[in-house]
């Protein structure tokens, strides 16, 4: 049986892409409720991939439920307004101040429902000279920092993933389920909030540390491999391997035994972490050279035997194929179409599944508009375009 421990949890979403989606996504797989607030008739942008069925849609909002409701005109405005009290969160990641603009802010909903948890999600904070700018993952990684530690110093490189938003969703779900933590125990909501530039602080953390360690200067990527230890090597058969020796001495001797070269531990340059911290690079040649001579099946098996932290480098299909990806049940099989991603803690045991197909748009609207209004309202707002209905 599925252990669910946010089931009786309502969320109300105003928001689109991938920050807040993904964070409520989570907690939806957690038992959560979430209705989605959408535009009439073409509903959130991401829908537009691929005719309604984009699998990165799908992957941010299965589970969830539709409602279209137009919130530029005042009765869009006061159906969400009736819908407040009957939700424990409203969580939100448009522009700064858009929806205090609206009348839907946090001190209004909290009006509403003062044990409200209010989340919101910005580019850069709700102040400050960024406040209003446009902020995407690209930005988020950019002003954050993490930019400058994926390439060289001078030539900073793009990552293959949206890093930025994805933290930030996860650092969203974070605060909102720790405020709703504080509530049970006070009864008292709160207003949560991050931005994408804040939570890419949780991903450089160790480069910021770096910076203060080392007399205020900048980390780069290579600032790392001294620091850490850190191998990416190639067998003769052309696969890589990760090796990451840190700072435990035995884990040095461990490689040893693994490259069958017992002469590098009395070599003065590499006898401790400080001489190898200082001789990293002159090492790195010697270990490349050695992982050169073998296959990756016969590195796999040395490595395994010495007790070596390392792991094959995998591409994303070799990690979704993986074994122990299978063992985990990280991926959950077709969901119309799309395989998703399950979130990544298990409950007694057990991982949540997802929950359910991504909603088409407005497939809640009437009965989710029903829980405020009767049926002849709804009918006047649906005939009026203020309400959609697939």
């Amino acid at each position: 049986m599925q252990h669910k421990p946010l089931n009786g949890i309502r969320i109300l979403e105003l928001g689109g892409y991938i920050s807040a989606p993904y964070a409520s996504s989570l907690m939806c797989a957690l038992g959560a409720e979430v209705v989605k607030v959408e535009r009439p008739g073409t509903g959130e942008d991401f829908r537009r991939h691929k005719n309604d069925r984009s699998p990165y849609f799908i992957q941010y909002n299965a589970g969830k439920r539709s409602l279209a409701v137009d919130l530029k005109t005042p009765e869009g405005i006061e159906l969400v307004k009736a819908l407040v009290p009957r939700f424990d969160v409203v969580l939100e990641n448009l522009r700064a101040g858009k929806l205090a603009s609206l009348g839907l802010g946090q001190a209004e909903c909290a009006a509403l429902r003062p044990d409200l948890v209010y989340a919101s999600v910005t580019g850069f904070g709700n102040g400050g000279p960024f406040a209003q700018r446009p902020a995407y993952d690209t930005m988020g990684q950019s002003v954050g920092g993490l930019y400058s530690l994926l390439g060289d110093a001078g030539a900073p490189q793009l990552t293959g993933t949206i890093l930025a938003d994805l933290v930030t969703g996860l650092s969203t779900a974070t605060g909102v389920l720790a405020a709703l933590v504080g509530r049970a125990a006070s009864g008292i909501g709160q207003h949560v909030e991050t931005s994408i530039m804040e939570a890419v602080s949780t991903i450089t953390a160790d480069a910021v540390s770096q910076y203060f360690d080392d007399d205020h200067r900048d980390p780069t990527r290579r600032s790392r491999h001294p620091q850490a230890q850190n191998f990416c090597l190639k067998s003769s058969t052309g696969e890589d391997f990760a090796i990451h020796l840190s700072s435990q001495q035995k884990f040095w001797h461990c490689l040893v035994t693994a490259l069958d070269r017992h002469d590098l531990a009395e070599d003065p340059r590499f006898a401790t972490y400080p001489d190898r911290e200082r001789n990293y690079f002159e090492l790195v040649e010697i270990v490349e050279a050695e992982f050169r001579t073998r296959p990756a099946r016969e590195w796999e098996k040395r490595l395994t035997e010495a007790d070596v932290p390392f792991a094959p480098v995998l591409t994303v299909s070799g990690y979704i194929n993986h074994p122990q990806t299978e063992w985990l049940e990280l991926v959950e099989p077709e969901n119309n179409g799309v395989s998703l991603l399950r979130p990544p803690w298990r409950f007694d045991g057990t991982r949540p599944d997802r929950g359910g197909v991504a909603p088409r748009v407005g497939q809640h609207t009437r009965e989710i508009a029903g829980e405020v209004y009767d049926d002849s309202r709804v009918d006047e707002l649906l005939a009026a375009g203020v309400l959609f209905t697939d």
